[in-house]
């Protein structure tokens, strides 16, 4: 970038316009840094080695299975011994009610306010 302001301050004496020459001469610049990354990227791909296994190795390194745990069941006595089946629960979904507003109807239907009626409480 040094060279490039001294080229500029050059530009000046020969009755030309700096910006310009700025521009043009830092679009350069740039343009060779892109392509100079470019090659050195590609340089660097093309000479990598990628590598292979036999395959006796691989079979040698094979971890073992893992059992797959979603699809076993329990029985009622592991239910019982781990405490997962209280019978005395409902299984029933529980239904939620929009609760009315302070100044809204009653629910009930005796035409009073909410909070005169049954929010008295």
């Amino acid at each position: 970038m040094d060279d490039l302001k001294q080229s500029v301050q050059n530009a000046t004496f020969e009755q030309k316009d700096p910006l310009l020459i700025y521009k043009f001469e830092s679009y350069n610049l740039f343009k060779n840094m892109l392509d100079k990354i470019t090659h050195e990227i590609l340089d660097m791909l093309l000479k990598a080695r990628i590598p292979v296994r036999d395959e006796r190795e691989v079979h040698r390194s094979e971890a073992p299975k893992r059992t797959d745990m979603s699809k076993m069941q329990m029985r009622r006595d592991d239910l019982v011994a781990s405490g997962g089946g209280d019978e005395s629960r409902n299984a029933a979904p529980v239904k939620v009610e929009k609760k009315p507003g302070r100044n809204d109807l009653c629910p009930c239907g005796s035409g009073k306010k909410y909070k005169h009626c049954h929010g008295r409480e």
